[in-house]
């Protein structure tokens, strides 16, 4: 066995050198040596475009996931209750863009954040959906449930009544008098007798020339339907004519199981060329479309007043009509009774009593007039009055004022 410690290949054997053995201090040989050196980097690796592309990339990611942040939170703050514990109203004028609407949201503190309600609107496509309109926003509304009410269209909704009886001038200053509506009032007053009687339903902004225009609109629409269906033996030349003895019904009474009756009456009169004796014509001949005081009534003196309108003076109808007359009024005239009435006059309870002779007639007054005494008289004691009355003193007509429903309807009641 070879037990050379020298020897190669065996154990403890030093490796041979090619070169001389240079000795080392105790200092070098106790150095550590080099290890083996990294590769070297590919030439690929060192490129600018390559580190541009991994910031690139490193941003994106980074900007993805706080846009993802943003999102969830933002979809958040936008379906969750909203600010405002009380609610309003909010108008949306015509032609307004998202980004003002969610200013004017973020101001009047029904949304927390105009930025994320925009964003959101524009996420769900609504952009251009929101709808002009005067808006209801409930309490604690989050901005999606606004943005749904403003996509709906559902504005807040306000009623215009014009009754039957006003006049035009009547029915205007209650039209210029509503401040939801906008604009001026016609330059020109319509006809009497023109305006629908209805009640109108708008949204704020909507023009008191647009309210005006329907009313007239309506109005000859009616008239015209009614009168196409009237009965073919009415005493009256034309259409004008027909509104205005419908106005004089609308203004006799107020009950609606009269109209046809107490529009017989005044037909019958125009057949046989009687005066209609209307006191609502005295009315409006003194006073004209603004009406009369509700404080005034008429009195005998102005029964013999010469105006165009007062029927106890002249022949057939007035000129024009007195009031807007409704559907019923008109429905009555069109289609009245067949009846031989000539006369009504007021009963105390807000109808009338017909006849159709003088003689019966004069019953009915003398009855309405001992009933009206005995009011006075009850009034009189229960206030504990005394005193003689001058009988010079000009009495109201019928011991009273007459409107739609109280007047005494006299037709003929003068002789």
């Amino acid at each position: 066995m070879n037990t050379n410690p020298a020897g190669n290949g065996e154990f403890g054997q030093r490796p041979a050198t090619s070169g001389p053995i240079v000795p080392k201090t105790a200092s070098e040989a106790l150095r550590p040596e080099a290890g083996t050196p990294p590769p070297k980097r590919s030439r690929a690796s060192r490129s600018q475009v390559v580190v541009f592309m991994n910031f690139v990339i490193s941003s994106v990611m980074l900007m993805v996931l706080a846009a993802g942040v943003a999102v969830y939170f933002g979809k958040q703050e936008f379906t969750e209750p909203g600010p405002s514990a009380n609610g309003d109203t909010f108008l949306v004028k015509p032609n307004t863009g998202v980004q003002d609407i969610a200013d004017q949201l973020e101001r009047r503190g029904l949304v927390s954040d105009a930025r994320i309600f925009r964003l959101g609107v524009r996420a769900f496509g609504n952009d251009s959906a929101l709808k002009a309109g005067e808006y209801e926003i409930k309490p604690r509304a989050s901005m999606r449930d606004i943005m749904e009410l403003l996509k709906s269209g559902k504005s807040v909704m306000y009623s215009l009544t014009v009754p039957e009886g006003l006049t035009v001038e009547q029915a205007l200053q209650r039209i210029a008098g509503e401040t939801a509506l906008s604009g001026d009032m016609p330059a020109t007053i319509p006809p009497e007798g023109s305006l629908a009687t209805d009640t109108l339903r708008f949204t704020r902004g909507a023009t008191r020339q647009q309210m005006v225009d329907k009313l007239l609109a309506d109005q000859k629409k009616l008239v015209d339907d009614v009168w196409q269906r009237r009965a073919p033996d009415l005493p009256l030349a034309n259409v004008e004519e027909f509104v205005t003895l419908a106005s004089i019904v609308e203004k006799e009474t107020g009950k609606g199981d009269e109209r046809s009756r107490v529009a017989a009456v005044f037909l019958n009169r125009l057949a046989k060329g009687m005066r209609l004796q209307s006191d609502p014509t005295i009315i409006y001949g003194l006073f004209g479309g603004k009406g009369k005081p509700a404080d005034r009534p008429i009195y005998q003196s102005d029964i013999q007043k010469q105006t165009p309108y007062n029927t106890y003076l002249i022949n057939g109808l007035p000129p024009t009509p007195i009031a807007n007359p409704g559907r019923a009024a008109l429905e009555a005239v069109a289609n009245p009774s067949k009846t031989d009435d000539l006369y009504f006059v007021a009963d105390g309870t807000g109808g009338h009593v017909f006849a159709a002779t003088l003689e019966e007639h004069n019953e009915n007054v003398a009855r309405y007039r001992a009933l009206q005494k005995k009011q006075a008289d009850d009034a009189a004691k229960a206030a504990n009055t005394t005193g003689a009355v001058d009988s010079n003193v000009d009495k109201p007509a019928d011991g009273g004022p007459a409107d739609s429903a109280d007047d005494s309807g006299d037709a003929g009641a003068a002789q």
